[in-house]
């Protein structure tokens, strides 16, 4: 593999062990769902609920499982997934991503990167812009994730919070289905109501919805484990 076209990870925090286990039962829902059902935008009505977690974990686990996956990075106002993960090239070379070839001036060759997670690659967005709805309107997105569906077994879209902006139901519309991520205890019943209706605006099917960072520190079978507050997921 030409080091060139691979991305290293500098931050991979271990997961307990009972949130790998809800993301692999994610995964395994997800399996169920048919060979139809390839570009999934994961999604949240509000920022802080957890879909780029959501993301990046679930397209591991698809990988561990052996599935060729792709992760594309298509929250071009405010992503911190490289900066989270500390994603670097692996031959220290600068490195461009999602809104550098959606406005032309990198090609898939130099943005597509191949990862030390298998059968993992993944479309980073390493600078953030102020407005990307004419790159989300272009033919070269929809011709990107034609080009990921009919190379992968999967396609994870990490959009923006759909309460924020336009974004997430332009990308939505050309997905096969959503996740939507909540956070429990804190977003309203109105704004996940909301969410639905803009996913269905879009004519994006919602295929279910992640419980997120879930206070289980009061008892139960996680705190019998853990004695802390983190991730819990429903789907």
């Amino acid at each position: 593999m030409a080091e060139q076209n691979k991305v290293i990870f500098g931050v991979q925090p271990t997961l307990p062990y009972a949130l790998e286990e809800a993301l692999n039962r994610l995964r395994i829902n997800i399996s169920f769902l048919g060979s139809e059902t390839k570009k999934i935008m994961i999604v949240s009505s509000e920022p802080n609920e957890g879909k780029s977690f959501v993301s990046m974990h679930l397209w591991q686990q698809m990988a561990k499982a052996g599935e060729s996956a792709i992760l594309l990075d298509v929250d071009m106002r405010n992503s911190n997934m490289v900066k989270m993960y500390d994603i670097k090239r692996a031959d220290g070379e600068p490195m461009q991503g999602m809104s550098h070839f959606l406005s032309g001036s990198a090609e898939f060759s130099e943005a597509f990167f191949h990862t030390d997670f298998g059968t993992a690659d993944i479309l980073p967005n390493v600078d953030n812009i102020a407005n990307p709805s004419l790159l989300l309107e272009s033919s070269r997105f929809e011709k990107m994730l034609d080009y990921s569906a009919e190379n992968y077994r999967y396609v994870f879209c990490d959009a923006p919070p759909l309460g924020l902006v336009s974004d997430g139901e332009r990308i939505g519309n050309y997905c096969d289905g959503a996740i939507l991520c909540v956070r429990g205890g804190v977003t309203s019943k109105s704004v996940i109501k909301n969410s639905m209706q803009q996913l269905q605006r879009s004519g994006c099917p919602l295929l279910g919805v992640v419980l997120n960072r879930v206070d289980t520190s009061q008892g139960g079978y996680y705190n019998k484990y853990y004695n802390d507050k983190y991730y819990s997921y429903g789907y």
